[in-house]
């Protein structure tokens, strides 16, 4: 690599650059650390600050998991970072223990999760979205790659790591619809606020089954004003109950990573139908028997602030100055009828990496290295240590990506945005990342990598 003269172009080589830095690479970069690992790290997140689901932060609503199964303690269960210890610090230890809840509240979570983060803010450049992943190519051979952002600036890395969550599952009536008032629920607080503070009596459809639809539902129910309408559209009979069987439960477990991994692709479709609803198009009883006698209170009362249209899709979006208008065709009743809405919510859930509908077959960000990767399989293959294929192995040993969080589909459910198995994940990519990186003395060319000299000290942090 020559000494750039690009404008935006850093100079500095690092080992690893991660994209995004949510959970995932938050507990990477505690593993890094505590492993003591001498990798020079740089993470790059698109939002202006430290947080966890913004656009979800909804006040009621708890995180369905294990307070446990955090960010670290899986891993090392005596780290400072452990959420006990966050209580601990934070003075609420006690209080805490003391709640009459099964889970912690998505707020305090969220809290923990700035509150680690915090601490690594000298790893991160924040307010810097990343735009393309760029392959360099020395010899022939692949020797890095350079990261580019949004606002021009270029980072070169030895290796990546790809963490800024899964893709935005779209169904495809709303693909074509580019509205504001049409939005998916990872944008679902601030287009709410939105059409509060725009319409007096809004009203707002929810379409999906998962446990975030119905916590909207309740949640846009409860703040609307009277004269508003909450609809919540599911194709289903009703709202499935979540499966919280420990015999279930256990796709959590780091020993299923592997069953699953080393099963057949007809073997891992058949465990993905087995197992769907323990994570998918179902939802957990507290907010289902929330939403059932707010519905029974709403007829005792003779309000219609609330409905939910069962074995229901939505066949037609048209926008109109007015509002949405959508379609919504009785998949038994085979009746159809319009509806228009200030505002359509989908809680439709995420792309998983394949091939067919849903799925994609790599992260878009990834697109400028796809002529490099391995797609034999339609898709993006990845290894038991998270590691991308390429499609000639020999010409890539020098410069690994990984995918940290978007392995669902070769990996199981622990990869399915759960808390459960982010620590060994990150553990499992640092030890590989050493492994490819520190055998090397050498450095790429036209740069010092920190770990040029096995052992050496971190580089200093750059400056955005």
């Amino acid at each position: 690599m020559n000494t750039p003269t690009t404008p935006g172009l850093d100079t500095q080589v690092f080992d690893v650059v991660g994209i995004g830095f949510g959970p995932a690479n938050i507990a990477l970069a505690i593993a890094a650390q505590e492993l003591g690992s001498p990798l020079s790290l740089r993470f790059l997140e698109r939002q202006p600050g430290p947080g966890w689901q913004e656009e979800m932060l909804l006040p009621e609503s708890d995180i369905q998991n294990h307070p446990l199964r955090d960010l670290v303690t899986p891993r090392n269960p005596r780290s400072r970072y452990t959420f006990v210890n966050f209580l601990f610090e934070q003075g609420r230890l006690f209080e805490h223990l003391n709640l009459p809840l099964s889970h912690p509240l998505r707020l305090e979570y969220r809290q923990y999760v700035t509150w680690v983060a915090e601490q690594f803010s000298h790893q991160v450049d924040y307010g810097c979205n990343v735009a393309e992943v760029r392959p360099l190519i020395e010899s022939g051979a692949l020797s890095g790659y350079e990261v580019v952002c949004t606002s021009g600036r270029v980072v070169r890395a030895r290796a990546v790591v790809f963490g800024p969550g899964r893709t935005p599952h779209v169904p495809p009536v709303f693909e074509t619809v580019a509205d504001p008032r049409v939005v998916h629920l990872t944008r679902f607080a601030s287009a709410f606020q939105a059409v509060v503070d725009r319409v007096a009596a809004p009203r707002v459809a929810v379409v999906g089954g998962s446990q975030t639809a119905v916590e909207l539902l309740l949640h846009a129910s409860d703040r609307l004003s009277r004269g508003s309408l909450t609809v919540g559209v599911t194709r289903n009979f009703g709202f499935r109950l979540k499966d919280t069987s420990p015999f279930s439960d256990e796709v959590y477990f780091p020993g299923f990573v592997d069953t699953f991994f080393q099963a057949s692709p007809q073997d891992k479709e058949r465990l993905r139908r087995e197992l769907v609803f323990t994570n998918y198009s179902a939802a957990d009883r507290d907010v289902i028997d929330a939403l059932y006698v707010r519905l029974y209170r709403e007829r005792l009362t003779g309000q219609q602030g609330l409905r939910v249209e069962t074995l229901t899709e939505v066949s037609r979006v048209l926008p109109q100055p007015s509002g949405i208008e959508l379609e919504l065709h009785h998949t038994v009743r085979r009746t159809r009828a319009t509806e228009s809405f200030d505002l359509v919510v989908l809680a439709t859930g995420f792309k998983d990496l394949g091939v067919g509908p849903g799925k994609e077959p790599y992260p878009a960000l990834i697109s400028g290295v796809a002529g490099l990767v391995d797609l034999s399989s339609g898709a993006l293959g990845v290894e038991l240590d998270y590691r991308v294929r390429f499609a000639d192995e020999s010409r890539a040993q020098a410069a690994p990506l990984y995918l940290n969080g978007l392995c669902e589909s070769s990996h199981g459910m622990g990869d399915a945005g759960s808390f459960s198995l982010l620590s060994l994940r990150s553990a499992a990519i640092v030890e590989s990342l050493q492994r490819r990186l520190l055998r090397r003395a050498a450095a790429p060319a036209g740069g010092r990598s920190a770990t040029a000299t096995a052992g050496a000290a971190p580089a200093d942090p750059i400056t955005a």
